[in-house]
């Protein structure tokens, strides 16, 4: 499987009582297929899978399958703390037909790179599946090092990685000597570095609420070759990247970007809470200037 292009891991909107709400959920994918991202990761971080139970995990990914339809590929999360919990995520993926998984290390455990390759190979195994691997060591402890890689490569299906460490010394590693998994921005404020290095897809929540400019990025950088323009539109986006890494709100930020768009999303689960006035005030300005900025670079194109 080729990844191209703005993957978003969508939101899972809650009411104010902490119960999902599918109908704003189904909204929120329809608004985003309608910007033209070109897939959808459900499951991830920013779809707050760890709140979830495992009843709810299975029945978001049924419902993102029958939504999407054959529109756009849809990867399903399987990362979780147990073992029997991921496989059981994978096995879904495959039943309903789902274009690929998204793989991370188990949380908490801080296994050894060889530990967390046997767990990622069984995952792989439930599913046969397309494997995008989630490289995360500041929320999992561990990262994804060249043994682990090594490793994994007995299954052909582990074809690209979302490269979150924020070390850019990984981006060197992996195109250098893993030009076969495929190299997908995980850290959005190296997504000019990653681009440059021969990314050609990016996994950002920003998309949620803000796909026009994360694509034109994507379109500067990948495949326009146009890194004069893509400089002045990333120049742009930092901002943003600024807010949303800030203080621990990322998911909470990410919600309240959609809930400015006119979509409904609603309060994180605890132990998160909602964005407070000022830091509401802030993403405001923020992503205002970030739209017209924007908006004037594509005009001048």
């Amino acid at each position: 499987m080729k990844f191209e292009g703005i993957y978003t891991p969508i939101i899972t909107p809650h009411r104010e009582d902490g119960s999902i709400d599918r109908d704003a959920f189904v909204s929120n994918i329809e608004a985003l297929i309608e910007a033209g991202v070109h897939g959808i990761i459900n499951g991830g971080s920013t779809g707050e899978y760890y709140a979830q139970s495992m009843d709810e995990r299975i029945e978001m990914a049924k419902l993102a399958r029958e939504v999407v339809g054959e529109r756009l590929p849809l990867i399903v999360g399987t990362v979780a703390i147990r073992l029997p919990d991921s496989i059981a995520m994978a096995e879904v993926a495959a039943k309903i037909g789902a274009a690929a998984i998204l793989v991370g290390s188990p949380p908490y455990a801080v296994p050894t790179e060889r530990e967390s390759a046997l767990n990622a190979l069984a995952i792989d195994r439930a599913a046969d599946l397309p494997v995008m691997l989630y490289n995360y060591p500041g929320r999992m402890g561990i990262d994804m090092g060249e043994e682990f890689l090594d490793r994994i490569g007995r299954s052909r299906n582990f074809c690209a990685i979302k490269e979150s460490s924020g070390d850019i010394n990984r981006v060197h590693l992996l195109a250098r000597d893993y030009p076969h998994i495929q190299m997908s921005c995980g850290m959005d404020d190296q997504a000019l570095e990653f681009f440059a290095w021969g990314a050609r897809s990016w996994v950002c929540g920003g998309s949620n609420f803000l796909p026009k400019e994360h694509i034109a990025l994507w379109k500067a950088c990948a495949l326009e070759g146009n890194f004069d323009k893509g400089r002045r539109i990333m120049s742009a986006m930092m901002p943003l990247m600024r807010v949303l890494e800030q203080g621990g709100k990322f998911i909470q930020c990410i919600k309240y970007g959609c809930e400015m768009n006119g979509q409904y999303a609603g309060p994180p689960r605890p132990p998160l809470k909602p964005l407070n006035k000022d830091d509401k005030r802030q993403l405001e300005q923020v992503v205002r200037v970030l739209k017209r900025t924007v908006a004037e670079i594509e005009a001048e194109a």
